[in-house]
C-alpha cells in the first residue's frame, strides 16, 4: 500500500517563475519590469526598463513632440470621439445647415439678399426654398432656427389659436392652416421633443 504524501501549502501555490528582462536602457543589467511605449506611432511596442530608467524615460517622454499646432488640435479633437469619425444627429442636423447657409456663406435674414423684402415676401421665401421636412415645418409655423421645443409649442399653440376656425367663423382657409400648422408642429415634435 503506498502512502500519500501531504502536501503543503506551499506546493499548491508555488508557480514557475517567469524569466526576468533585462532593462532595455544600455550599460543596465537590472530587471526591465516596467514597460514604456517604443514611439507615438507604435504605442503598442514597449521599452523594458528597471525602475529608475522608466521614470527618466517619462520625464523626458512628449507625446507631441514634432506636431505643429494644427496637427496637435486636431489630434485633440480626434481622441474627443475616441478617434472614430462623428456625425451630427437628431436636431441639430438642421440647425447646422441653416446656420452654415446663412452666417458661413454671408446670408443672414436681416442683411445680404433678403435685406429689401416685406415679413411676408420672406416667410414665402421661406417656405418655397425649405430643403427637409424640418425646415419646412419651421416654415410653417414662422420660426428660424436655432429653436428648442419650448419656442415651438409656444408658436404652436399661438398660431392655432390664431387660425382655429372657431375663432375665425369656420372659415375653410383657416382650417386647411390649422391642419398644416398641426402637421408642422407634429413633424417638429418627433424632431426636438425629448
Amino acid at each position: 500500500m503506498t502512502r500519500n504524501r501531504a502536501r503543503s501549502s506551499y506546493d499548491s501555490y508555488a508557480a514557475p517563475r517567469a524569466a526576468t528582462r533585462v532593462c532595455d536602457h544600455p550599460d543596465c543589467v537590472a530587471a526591465g519590469e516596467y514597460r514604456a511605449p517604443k514611439s507615438r506611432s507604435s504605442l503598442n511596442e514597449y521599452w523594458w526598463f528597471c525602475l529608475d530608467h522608466v521614470r527618466e524615460y517619462n520625464r523626458a517622454w512628449d507625446y507631441y513632440a514634432g506636431m505643429s499646432t494644427d496637427q496637435i488640435e486636431a489630434e485633440v479633437r480626434r481622441d474627443t470621439t475616441w478617434q472614430r469619425p462623428s456625425w451630427p444627429l437628431g436636431k441639430w442636423t438642421t440647425q447646422e445647415r441653416f446656420i452654415r447657409d446663412r452666417v458661413v456663406n454671408g446670408f443672414s435674414f436681416e442683411f445680404g439678399h433678403d435685406a429689401g423684402k416685406t415679413k411676408d415676401e420672406e416667410k414665402a421665401h421661406r417656405r418655397t426654398h425649405a430643403r427637409t421636412d424640418e425646415e419646412k415645418a419651421l416654415a410653417i409655423l414662422e420660426l428660424t432656427p436655432p429653436v428648442d421645443f419650448t419656442r415651438i409649442k409656444a408658436r404652436y399653440r399661438e398660431l392655432a389659436k390664431m387660425h382655429h376656425p372657431d375663432a375665425n367663423g369656420g372659415d375653410k382657409a383657416a382650417e386647411e392652416r390649422l391642419k398644416e400648422i398641426n402637421q408642422a408642429y407634429n413633424t417638429l415634435k418627433a424632431c426636438y421633443a425629448a
